[in-house]
């Protein structure tokens, strides 16, 4: 089983959209069976809160089915529990740095590389856009899955 984590700021919204997102496009191709993904934060911010109602709206506005979510920090022994690691900002990548250690195993990627995009995924906590993010994910998670070999 490969298992893929999704990291933003507070996991209320980026890294939570990507995880159901990400579930949902690995469930299309009957490849649910074969991961398990999760989401979590860099910051204890939100710990323990739901998904912000505005990211509910656009996956429930886009069809994508989720499920009932409180958001967590990551932990050091989350490095050895993921293959991937997918943090949304380069922030994000700091703070996984910071919090798991060094990545020996090459295990750390930036959301919008996958797409060959330099920029952060734009938190929507703060833009409010968060149909900007749904695209951008979309595109970046559809080459995630043809990109990444650990599947």
């Amino acid at each position: 089983m490969k298992k893929v984590l999704f990291i933003c700021h507070g996991n209320i919204c980026r890294s939570v959209m990507a995880q159901y997102m990400f579930e949902d496009k690995i469930r299309s191709l009957r490849l649910e069976d074969q991961f398990y993904v999760d989401s979590a934060a860099t910051s204890r911010e939100e710990i323990g809160n739901e998904m912000y109602p505005p990211a509910k709206r656009m996956l429930t506005k886009k069809g994508i089915p989720f499920g009932h979510h409180r958001a967590r920090q990551i932990v050091r022994d989350d490095y050895d529990r993921y293959d991937l690691l997918v943090g949304m900002d380069d922030w994000n990548l700091h703070n996984m740095h910071r919090i798991l250690g060094d990545d020996p195993d090459g295990k750390f990627r930036k959301m919008l590389n996958y797409i060959g995009l330099e920029r952060e995924v734009a938190d929507p906590w703060y833009t409010g856009d968060f149909a900007q993010t749904y695209d951008d994910l979309d595109r970046s998670l559809d080459a995630m899955i043809q990109q990444e070999r650990i599947w």
